[in-house]
């Protein structure tokens, strides 16, 4: 018989009255201790291959793809918008015409990226 490892370490976090209410609500909802409860969700793994972390899963790879198209944008924004050769600030047409160019590449930047970095993360397993 294979002994269980000990828990010796601890992990903590400050919530407020309601917000312990609501855990242990959930705990009991699944018949664990909250202790059990809430070392139950920080090890599960998520459904994007096993980050467990809080909004991981579809609408998580969503808030993923929407932040890292911004990103993106921003910075395709910060190195397309230079100043002219003399040295007055891009118009209003100028930027709105780069914003717009940055703006309808930027979530299937974004996919290809989060596509790379998980063929990399698979292929590193």
């Amino acid at each position: 018989m294979v002994k269980a490892s000990l828990r010796t370490k601890s992990v903590g976090t400050k919530v407020s009255d309601a917000e312990y209410a609501q855990l242990e609500a959930r705990a009991r909802a699944e018949n664990l201790t909250l202790s059990e409860w809430v070392r139950s969700k920080l090890l599960e793994p998520g459904a994007d291959g096993g980050t467990g972390r809080p909004g991981s899963g579809a609408a998580g790879d969503l808030a993923d793809e929407v932040l890292l198209a911004e990103v993106l944008a921003l910075r395709a924004l910060f190195l397309n918008l230079r100043p002219l050769p003399d040295h007055a600030l891009p118009g209003e047409a100028e930027v709105r015409a780069e914003i717009a160019r940055a703006d309808a590449t930027k979530m299937q930047r974004a996919r290809e990226r989060l596509a790379a970095q998980k063929k990399a993360s698979e292929a590193a397993r």
